[in-house]
């Protein structure tokens, strides 16, 4: 496939993924393996680097709303290269089904938080912005 249908799979991932409150990721990478016949480590390190521009114009947004703490999110920006570091060298050291069950069983964890939430939690109204 193109890279015109990696775009289509990634819009479509977040929106889908906007949607129902998880991240794009959690779709697209699956995608990427599935469709565009990539190893997991290749979808998972694409869907990472698709996340950066989503990331600031996100933060832009919402810092004009007051939603962003920057001295918390500066540390943790700060200290997420370990975490990526950690993270390359286990994906690479570990098998590729290891890795795809790995995911598995987190894609399905999110969707058992899902429906957990949704069964317990009252529908709350929508914010009003109005002020």
């Amino acid at each position: 496939m193109s890279s015109i249908a990696a775009a289509i799979m990634g819009f479509m991932g977040g929106m889908v993924g906007g949607l129902l409150g998880v991240g794009g990721g959690i779709l697209f990478v699956p995608a990427l393996a599935i469709f565009m016949d990539e190893t997991q480590v290749r979808a998972e390190a694409t869907s990472l680097l698709a996340i950066v521009p989503v990331a600031l114009v996100a933060v832009w947004r919402q810092r004009g709303y007051g939603n962003v703490r920057v001295r918390e999110g500066l540390v943790i920006g700060a200290l997420s290269p370990v975490g990526v570091a950690l993270g390359v060298i286990t994906s690479n050291a570990i098998p590729q089904r290891a890795l795809e069950l790995v995911f598995a069983g987190l894609a399905l964890l999110i969707a058992a938080q899902l429906v957990i939430r949704a069964v317990r939690e009252p529908a709350k109204p929508p914010p009003d912005y109005s002020d």
